[in-house]
């Protein structure tokens, strides 16, 4: 059996494949590249780099290729419906990472609140803008986190053991033992903070319309997927100070993004390293190697 895992994968896991004789391939192939390799693979291991449409997924077809595994939680750079229908199953490790987003997204709301980010760069230039960057306690305050899978929950207990208040929306969750569901507009309207964790649409959640409902001052940070929120009227918001702050670890256009959100003074930019720790990697391995062992038993069994 050959795995291709394209955008890598934990050495942890790639030495564990090898001592179970799984041939595994590690080096990147662009989208042409890719197509003519696929057809070698019984698996393909991918991050949010490449790209799995319909047209890799013809090149597969009538191959070895059984199984595209997603190391990472999103689904949105492979065409799940089409490769499903061509007999191609298609997995995720949604365990793995879940802790590793929530401490950036903290991270991002704790730089906002203090002008850490801006600060190293005004500093880095000569200046001591001590008096310019009086910042704000995340204590006391009121963070709404809209999605309340894995990542919302982590980020919910992180952000309450700080002093935060923690409400949330979910489309599907409507209740919880610990926290207090609201609909959409209520969690626009009330949060000092907000913390997108929900899946690529195809149309922003959060656009003018949603931002007019927000409380002026607000922060909000977006570490799920790029075109949740739309960047222009983002920009237009943090020009006119009705959003405070802005902590983005994703983009619409990757690895390309907007350079006048990179640039803004008020927006923390990171590149799209939510599950970039050497733990949330071991993990996802981990996951893998569940994934790809049944993967293996499903095999066998239909062999024999």
């Amino acid at each position: 059996m050959k795995i291709l895992a394209n955008d890598g994968l934990d050495i942890k896991a790639v030495k564990k494949f090898k001592e179970e004789d799984i041939e595994v391939e590690t080096n990147h192939y662009d989208k042409d590249e890719l197509l003519e390799v696929i057809k070698d693979y019984d698996i393909l291991i991918v991050r949010s780099a490449t790209k799995v449409n319909k047209e890799v997924i013809d090149a597969a077809i009538g191959t070895k290729l059984k199984l595209i595994v997603r190391a990472g939680v999103g689904l949105d750079n492979i065409d799940l419906k089409y490769a499903n229908e061509k007999g191609i199953d298609v997995r995720n490790t949604p365990n793995a990472s879940s802790n590793s987003v929530a401490e950036l997204v903290l991270g991002h709301i704790i730089g906002l609140s203090r002008f850490i980010p801006i600060s190293k760069v005004t500093m880095s230039e000569g200046a001591w803008n001590k008096k310019s960057y009086t910042g704000v306690d995340i204590y006391g305050k009121t963070l709404g986190i809209i999605g309340f899978g894995r990542i919302g929950k982590a980020l919910a207990d992180k952000a309450t053991a700080l002093g935060m208040k923690v409400i949330f929306y979910d489309k599907y969750i409507k209740e919880d033992n610990k926290y207090q569901y609201h609909t959409l507009n209520e969690v626009l309207e009330s949060a000092d903070y907000i913390s997108l964790h929900v899946p690529a649409t195809g149309e922003p959640l959060i656009g003018v319309k949603e931002f007019s409902l927000m409380k002026d001052g607000v922060f909000i940070v977006n570490a799920s997927r790029g075109g949740i929120i739309d960047e222009r009227a983002l920009l237009d918001m943090l020009n006119t100070n009705k959003v405070a702050g802005a902590g983005l670890d994703v983009y619409i256009d990757e690895p390309n993004p907007n350079l006048d959100i990179c640039n803004h003074p008020k927006v923390s930019c990171t590149p799209h390293i939510g599950a970039a720790t050497a733990e949330a990697q071991e993990r996802i391995g981990d996951e893998i190697i569940d994934i790809v062992d049944e993967f293996c038993k499903q095999v066998k069994y239909k062999v024999n």
